[in-house]
């Protein structure tokens, strides 16, 4: 690009996108270029091929599309997540930013199990305008990820961040066995306008020497990358993460958070480790306050208990959680313990096995 106040079409040729080589950041690895020279241009819009006033996200004519050949819908988003923070700004912006609680999004489907569009819209505006939630965890396990395609996770990433729209913050889970899949699905939350992105532990098989196999799964993300990035350990992958080998992990520069389903001794002994680097959280809401109180955590992430426990008229979880910010863990306590008889309820009424419609329903008794 050679003048700074236009984008030209004729400056995106195909030549460009062969030599970049991947065809869906080829708008974003130029505006990058100009970035040095003008950081103005990464929070303007681009129309018919000119920089004009106005806020991501970015929209891209048809022609322009077509003219790099691309899909009309490849480049609804450049990266507005890029216009938030650098690679080497993430840990920083995460900790100011992906604070408070973080709900995990339960997917509806229609009767014939495509995705309820129109339902997770009207559920997401739900969560946040009703309920305060301060971001979601997107096409994780109680949205069924496992369950989806590919171009399902996509679309269920687009809705999100569409909805959202700059109210909450969205972490997506790109998570999958197959390493080239989790980086497709990283690219494109990124590209997409994710905030950050979550990455389960893999299952690995016949590894003697577990904690470098792990650093350098994640360290090849992170290299590539710039999205923040969370980790993720849970006993599904077949063992769990160590804490010094998430610590280790914690050193790379993108990531910035871990979900870290694991005994509360593991995760006590991480947040000493590298509680002052990234976000340490666990999915258990029993013992949300505590670690609030003793120690100094800012963000739950994440699983149901957000929109299990509230509604419109009665945010129990939310206001226990400003009193415990606030330092009134007195009152924190009171409020947090009045929810007994609802988490009693909940754990008797649970059938086995099925988490995701036991959800579903128990959201549509709430109205």
């Amino acid at each position: 690009v050679e003048d700074v106040g236009s984008l030209h079409r004729c400056h995106l040729s195909p030549r460009l996108e062969a030599s970049i080589g991947r065809r869906k950041r080829v708008v974003e690895v130029v505006l990058r270029g100009v970035r040095e020279s003008s950081e103005l241009l990464f929070s303007r819009r681009i129309q018919d091929g000119q920089v004009v006033s106005s806020l991501a996200p970015i929209s891209i004519d048809i022609e322009m599309q077509v003219w790099i050949g691309a899909h009309e819908t490849d480049y609804k988003y450049i990266s507005t997540m890029a216009t938030k923070y650098s690679k080497h700004d993430a840990k920083d912006y995460a900790r100011e930013n992906m604070r408070g609680i973080w709900a995990a999004a339960l997917n509806p489907f229609n009767d014939d199990l495509s995705l309820d569009e129109a339902g997770l819209r009207a559920n997401i505006r739900h969560w946040i305008d009703d309920l305060d939630i301060q971001g979601l965890f997107i096409a994780g396990k109680q949205g069924e990820f496992f369950s989806m395609s590919l171009d399902e996770r996509k679309r269920n990433f687009e809705l999100a961040v569409e909805e959202c729209n700059g109210k909450a913050g969205v972490i997506v889970s790109v998570s999958d066995q197959n390493l080239d899949t989790v980086k497709e699905l990283a690219h494109y939350a990124q590209d997409c306008g994710a905030d950050y992105i979550v990455v389960h532990a893999p299952v690995l098989s016949f590894v003697h020497d577990r904690g470098e196999v792990l650093y350098q799964y994640y360290k090849a993300l992170c290299d590539e990358l710039d999205i923040g990035i969370a980790m993720w350990s849970h006993p599904d992958s077949g063992y769990l993460m160590q804490p010094e080998e998430c610590a280790r992990i914690a050193e790379l520069p993108n990531i910035v958070a871990i979900k870290y389903s694991v005994p509360r001794e593991m995760y006590v002994e991480l947040t000493h480790r590298v509680g002052d680097m990234i976000q340490v959280s666990t999915s258990l809401e029993e013992d949300w306050l505590d670690n609030i109180e003793e120690l100094g955590w800012q963000l739950y992430l994440c699983s149901s208990p957000p929109y299990h426990l509230q509604t419109k008229n009665d945010k129990r979880m939310d206001e226990y959680t400003r009193l415990a910010f606030a330092g009134d863990f007195e009152a924190a306590r009171r409020v947090r313990d009045s929810l007994d008889p609802v988490r009693r309820a909940m754990a008797r009424a649970r059938p086995v096995d099925k988490p995701q419609a036991f959800g579903k329903y128990w959201q549509e008794l709430l109205g």
